[in-house]
């Protein structure tokens, strides 16, 4: 009767693989590195996070290093794995080949997502902490809140997560308000009446605006404006142009909707009226007459009125904010200097 030891249930060859044999102590071993390697990965990665965390400053460098010690740990363990099973990782090379292109060809999306995911970790184009736009349907705007392995995750202002593939951000348009200001101008249309003054138009519309907390004090060519831009069918439409604080900038529609009510109440107050649309309807005949002779079929004498009107006054030139905009010189971008130019 032969009695079956523990050496040699550990040492027993379970298949081979390229001309090595894989005992049952190696897969053990392996496995249980692997676990280990995962373990570690994750304890690295929350580390990272905490530090990241409590940091204000070099955050991009910190969640680069964040991803890469959890993806770096996890492969370094499989490849551990697999050589302490004694396998020759080079001879692996041809099967590995092969069958990376089957993988490949199955998992060419998440592997397309992978790499975009790594690309935009070290390109400096998108950060966490940016408040992005994507020209979706419906449009898309939140904080980057994480890039992952697959997908970004935007966070929005109604904190919905909105899980977005890596590769749109390669492949496609997007804007970061938030990229290399500390704000961006905005633009609230609103309308009056025709016949109000302009000047006290603009007047009560930067009060209101400047009154806001939000809204940054006028300086050098960041300026808080008001622009008439066009003629409507029943108004004078204008536009307040402000320069608020980043944090404002985050929360669009908020923003927007406060300077609007701002602009109404101080509308209202400086009684300038505020449009609505007109009609004039012009009658040519009643009853195939015409001029007073209608206005006799109708039973109605109009009552000669004597014009009270005054002699107009010459309108007193207004400031127009939009010409000083128009002949304010564009900034240029920093040129980068090259090597090799001097000598």
């Amino acid at each position: 009767m032969t009695v079956t030891t523990a050496p040699d249930i550990l040492s027993y060859r379970l298949l081979n693989i390229a001309g090595t044999p894989i005992t049952l102590a190696g897969l053990v071993l392996a496995v249980t590195i692997i676990v280990f390697s995962f373990v570690l990965s994750r304890i690295a990665v929350r580390v990272i996070a905490r530090i990241r965390h409590r940091q204000a400053h070099g955050l991009a460098g910190l969640y680069i290093l964040e991803k890469l010690s959890g993806y770096g740990i996890a492969i370094l363990g499989v490849l551990f794995a697999l050589s302490s099973m004694g396998l020759n990782l080079s001879s692996l090379a041809v099967f590995a080949g092969a069958v990376g292109v089957g993988i490949g060809l199955g998992l060419q999306g998440v592997a397309k997502e992978f790499v975009s995911g790594i690309v935009l970790l070290f390109d400096r184009e998108l950060n966490i902490g940016d408040f992005v736009e994507l020209p979706t349907s419906p449009i898309v705007r939140g904080i980057v809140w994480e890039i992952g392995a697959r997908a970004t995750r935007i966070r929005t202002n109604d904190n919905l997560d909105v899980f977005v593939p890596n590769s749109r951000f390669i492949e496609e348009r997007f804007t970061n308000w938030t990229l290399d200001s500390d704000t961006r101008r905005i633009h609230v249309p609103f309308g009056v009446a025709y016949g109000s003054d302009k000047a006290k138009v603009r007047e009560v519309v930067l009060a209101a605006a400047k009154a806001l907390p939000f809204t940054l004090a006028d300086e050098g060519n960041r300026r808080t404006q008001v622009w008439m831009t066009n003629f409507g069918d029943s108004a004078l439409n204008f536009e307040l142009v402000v320069w608020p604080t980043l944090e404002a900038v985050k929360r669009p529609a908020a923003m927007q909707a406060a300077y609007t009510w701002a602009i109404e109440d101080a509308l209202r107050g400086a009684c300038i009226e505020m449009p609505f649309p007109q009609r004039d309807l012009h009658i040519r005949s009643v009853f195939a007459r015409e001029g007073d002779a209608a206005f006799a079929a109708l039973g109605y004498r109009p009552k000669a009125v004597e014009s009270t009107t005054p002699e107009s006054a010459p309108a007193a030139p207004t400031r127009n904010d939009a010409v000083q905009e128009t002949l304010k010189p564009q900034e240029q971008p920093p040129r980068k200097e090259r090597g090799g130019d001097a000598g």
